[in-house]
């Protein structure tokens, strides 16, 4: 099959990001045609003016919608390209000159109608967006959970950087309305139609995710409230690794209580952790600073996530209440 690449991009709100994204597809290698088609989802603040300067340098389509979320957003996106293979990313990312020919092998070589890429941190990123890179892709913290790079059928690709066939779109109907957990719920979706994932290492993007340690809890609340759900919609995909970061806050307090009577090796355990956490970070990152920041996004990353797990799962599975009615601001209506 020859592939056809379609870029979708649904945006909010960030006509900056957006042209900075544009600007690494200018310096794409290879020669492989593609075509890109920007999303504006409702947002007051236009990005038109920003994709108009790059229509003669790119094939480049813009469409503006009402808000109704990203996941609807990327289906109106698809529904609108021309390929038969669609490469779905964040407006906050920024490519590498080489993903497109990363991608395109990786393909030809072993052809699955679902792949992700993993992200990184730019040298022009703030030590915070460092920081909370190094927090979400560490083995250390909570990086592994959805696979590693020999994951095949089993790697649930995340949407700042995923790839899908026109034909599994046109099967699975896209993403669904739950906001985050679109991209895990789609691939479980996936499987069950007999379609298969994989992770390819080597299509990165550089991802600068969230500016702010508030954001960055919110963000990583929302995943916590959102897993639970998706356990409940597809309880073959349940797996222990989920409750980590409760346990961890959980054992935390424990060990902290426990101190008051004397009893300090839980302390200990927890002390010997960042430091072990802190010197990968030093050694990935070669930056003091951003080692230091690393610990902060760690700690808010493991109870912002664990806490809306434990509050989810309570309600959703012991509760037994209605996602869609208890958790309306993890969903969005489609227009």
């Amino acid at each position: 099959m020859q592939l056809q690449f379609s870029f979708i991009i649904p945006v909010y709100n960030r006509p900056d990001e957006t042209q900075e994204l544009l600007q690494s597809f200018e310096i794409l290698q290879g020669d492989t045609p593609f075509e890109i088609v920007i999303v504006e989802d409702g947002s007051t603040i236009a990005s038109k003016k920003v994709v108009d300067a790059f229509r003669e340098k790119l094939d480049i389509s813009y469409f503006f919608k009402e808000n109704s979320g990203p996941g609807d957003s990327r289906n109106f996106g698809m529904q609108k390209a021309k390929g038969n293979y669609f490469i779905i990313l964040d407006s906050d990312c920024i490519l590498p000159r080489n993903y497109l020919n990363e991608v395109k092998k990786s393909l030809d070589r072993h052809y699955v109608d679902c792949f992700g890429g993993p992200d990184a941190a730019h040298n022009s990123f703030t030590n915070l967006q460092k920081a909370i890179n190094f927090s979400m892709t560490s083995f250390i913290t909570t990086g592994g959970i959805r696979g590693n790079k020999n994951s095949i059928d089993t790697f649930q690709p995340r949407s700042f950087n995923m790839g899908l066939s026109k034909e599994a779109f046109i099967a699975s109907k896209g993403f669904g309305s739950i906001h985050p957990g679109e991209d895990p719920d789609l691939s479980i979706r996936l499987w069950n139609l007999g379609y298969k994932t994989k992770l390819i290492p080597e299509a990165f993007v550089y991802h600068k995710r969230r500016i702010s340690w508030s954001k960055f809890y919110k963000q990583v609340h929302k995943f916590g409230l959102v897993r639970p759900i998706l356990n409940k919609w597809h309880p073959s995909t349940k797996k222990i690794t989920y409750w980590f970061p409760t346990l961890f806050c959980i054992g935390f307090l424990i060990a902290l209580l426990l101190s008051f009577f004397n009893f300090n090796w839980g302390l200990i355990g927890y002390m010997l952790y960042f430091v072990l956490a802190f010197t990968i970070a030093l050694i990935n990152t070669k930056n003091l600073g951003v080692s230091m920041l690393s610990l902060v996004a760690i700690i808010i990353q493991f109870f912002g996530y664990g806490y809306g797990f434990l509050k989810s799962t309570f309600a959703v599975s012991m509760l037994n209440k209605k996602p869609e009615t208890y958790f309306p601001e993890l969903f969005f209506k489609s227009k």
